[in-house]
């Protein structure tokens, strides 16, 4: 043990190892302080002044915010810091909407939980009056800032976690609240809809949002034919919410407990993961060996697509042209159900079950509805899913497992692994090793792929092809990793990101949870299930061979392009937002030019002010004949025409100029003002 000296708490000595603060080292001596706004994996905040000690010689302080030293003496359960802990949480409840009935987050809620525990039966201080609108808009996650307590915890998790800031601290005092820029919906604005501000929130003022009664409606609905398909995460935490330790695997009595429920088959998403990885691994080695759009990024996790997306367009292109599996699945299931199970195609109900708060807002990207329908109808999150089993009484832990349905139900353990971070390097391995080698893979396990660290790199050879993977999990690795590549620090073959901390195990969707090893716990669960099935390489499931027989065609063929692969191109990271830089009265001419990060980047800024300056400067009227027409120009800025990779963009009226020039500008003005200028003189 290399011990740096030793903290006398409540009279026992503790030594002191790598503990970054006083808080972790109380836990080690087996004394849980409350805590409100403290996460391991978040920079300390020391908001919400609940993990207070008594410390000689420093009187009360919050745990978590102070180093250890050897020498200090530390009571953790005086008279004083008992007080001092009931009032701050009191004072947390002045400001917190209660109406624990009717909240989602009433059986699991941090806020309850220390209520019952210090002992607080009464609030004795004046309740705030704040009833602020409900932000509903966003496809995947509802933020109610009438239960926010100002603990800051989402802010800092949306911001060093995930590198993306949608939502800070907005106004100053007893005004403060947090929220999007501008006072816009979360689905306005940057956010990823990853869902780690819902997986820190302790009160529930940011929850997924729900679409149960959606599916009960279908379910109820006589004519509808409504299947589900399980991703794997769910699997290993859905058991939580009823008793369960995290980890533990639960899949037939979740398949049970569908079924029950009135769901009329049962799939399993790791089926359409399986089929991912011939996919994906074709597309890769295909580029590998030409060399061409290296390093392909995988395409499985819609919060890293919207973040590239986002922010770093120019690398648009090596992603993976693949669909998530949860698409690919909606997309197979939509072609060979009817015919499979004789049933209309309009009557096929797609029900995902998913960790994931980001997957409500992929099934309903463009690229994914055709005709007016949907590859997949509705998205529950696991603990969407918990809370409906609730509802009906069913008695989870008594329910006797139950088989998937065949076809799409048949998985191998590679298919599995995708819930975890590396998970699906892992199994691209499995089945490139064989393509290229030729040889056949006898053991599974591709270990350097696995953990917990932030970014990870691998370097191995598939007989004499060399490879090198990078694995990053949460959007702040991703984005640091993307920066090295883009400056050209780096090189990798592959590159798999995860938006997650540990991969789609932590999920926003998946039961909010206070075990410090949730992650791990559920991890570990992750690879016991794949040990626990006969087949673990993709390319051995008998029932995706048959698909690719029966309707795919060859593996990256054209039919396969067709069902199983999109397209991704930039996105706006804020919408409707512009800045006037000329303003009249009567427009007849309207210049906007994106400032948005990649046209800023490629000299946006200089061709607006370029732009503004020729129209103040030069008089318009000697295009046009007489005067007065420099007035019918107005100049904008605006963020985004969802072009970022053909910037500077810009649009005049309703023409839009892609690689913008000043003289490119300059000459479709000019083109514009004859236009118009010759029509008002006609019209004298």
């Amino acid at each position: 043990m290399n011990s740096k000296g030793n903290v006398i708490i409540d009279g026992i000595p503790v030594h002191i190892e790598n503990e970054r603060n006083l808080l972790e080292l109380i836990r080690k001596a087996d004394i849980e302080l409350p805590t409100f706004c403290y996460h391991s994996h978040l920079s300390t905040y020391g908001a919400c002044r609940l993990c207070v000690c008594d410390i000689d010689g420093m009187g009360i302080q919050a745990t978590c915010t102070i180093e250890p030293k050897d020498g200090m003496v530390v009571h953790t359960n005086t008279a004083q810091v008992r007080q001092v802990r009931k009032v701050n949480l009191e004072l947390l409840l002045a400001n917190h909407d209660i109406s624990c009935p009717s909240c989602v987050r009433s059986n699991n809620c941090k806020l309850q939980d220390l209520t019952r525990r210090l002992g607080v039966t009464k609030v004795r201080f004046q309740r705030t009056e704040k009833i602020a609108p409900i932000d509903n808009h966003s496809r995947s996650i509802i933020h109610d800032p009438n239960k926010c307590v100002l603990c800051g915890d989402c802010v800092r998790a949306c911001k060093e976690m995930q590198a993306v800031g949608a939502i800070d601290f907005v106004n100053r005092g007893a005004r403060t609240t947090v929220g999007p820029a501008f006072g816009k919906s979360l689905r306005d604005v940057e956010c990823i809809y990853c869902g780690q501000c819902v997986s820190v929130c302790p009160v529930g003022a940011l929850v997924p949002r729900p679409e149960t009664e959606e599916v009960w409606k279908d379910i109820h609905n006589p004519d509808k034919y409504v299947v589900a398909q399980l991703a794997p995460a769910v699997r290993v935490a859905l058991g939580e919410g009823f008793g369960m330790d995290p980890g533990a695997i639960s899949t037939g009595q979740i398949v049970a407990a569908l079924k029950r429920m009135g769901f009329d088959q049962v799939y399993d998403t790791s089926f359409a993961a399986d089929l991912t990885v011939l996919e994906e691994g074709s597309e890769f080695i295909q580029r590998k060996l030409k060399g061409e759009r290296l390093p392909m990024f995988t395409s499985c996790c819609p919060s890293w697509v919207k973040f590239a997306e986002q922010y770093y367009p120019e690398l648009l292109p090596n992603l993976s042209t693949c669909k998530s599996p949860q698409q690919m699945f909606g997309s197979v299931a939509r072609e060979m159900l009817p015919k499979l199970l004789n049933i209309k195609p309009e009557n096929l109900i797609i029900v995902s079950i998913m960790p994931c708060t980001a997957k409500k807002y992929e099934a309903k990207r463009d690229e994914f509805i055709h005709n007016g329908t949907a590859e997949v109808d509705h998205v529950l999150t696991t603990e969407g899913l918990g809370r409906m089993i609730h509802e009906t009484g069913l008695q989870f832990n008594k329910l006797k497992p139950e088989s998937f349905d065949m076809p799409l139900g048949f998985k191998t353990g590679a298919g599995v692994i995708f819930g975890n971070t590396g998970g699906v390097s892992e199994a691209v391995l499995r089945f490139a090793y064989e393509k290229l080698t030729g040889q056949t893979l006898f053991d599974t396990d591709i270990k350097q792929t696995r953990g917990l660290e932030g970014i990870r790199t691998v370097e191995m050879k598939l007989g004499d092809t060399a490879i090198k993977l990078g694995i990053a999990h949460t959007t702040g690795n991703a984005r640091k990793l993307c920066d090295a590549i883009v400056k050209g620090e780096v090189y990798y073959d592959l590159v798999e990101v995860m938006a997650c901390p540990g991969g789609c195990i932590a999920g926003g969707g998946q039961p909010v949870s206070f075990d410090p090893e949730f992650r791990q716990k559920r991890m570990q669960g992750i690879y016991n299930a794949d040990k626990q099935l006969d087949l673990h390489k993709s390319q051995d499931n008998p029932y995706v061979k048959e698909l690719y027989l029966s309707l795919l065609g060859e593996i990256g063929g054209h039919r396969a392009h067709e069902l199983l692969h999109t397209y991704y191109h930039g996105r706006k990271r804020i919408t409707d937002q512009v800045i006037t830089i000329r303003n009249t009265h009567h427009p007849k001419i309207e210049v906007y030019v994106c400032v948005g990060t990649n046209c800023y980047l490629k000299g946006s800024r200089e061709l607006l002010q370029q732009i503004a300056k020729y129209v103040v400067d030069n008089k318009l009227e000697n295009i046009v004949g007489f005067e007065g027409q420099e007035e019918m120009v107005d100049v904008k800025a605006t963020f985004c025409f969802e072009r970022c990779d053909r910037g500077p963009v810009l649009r005049v009226n309703e023409q839009i100029v892609e690689h913008a020039s000043f003289d490119n500008a300059k000459e479709m003005i000019d083109k514009e003002v004859r236009r118009i200028g010759a029509t008002i003189a006609q019209n004298k």
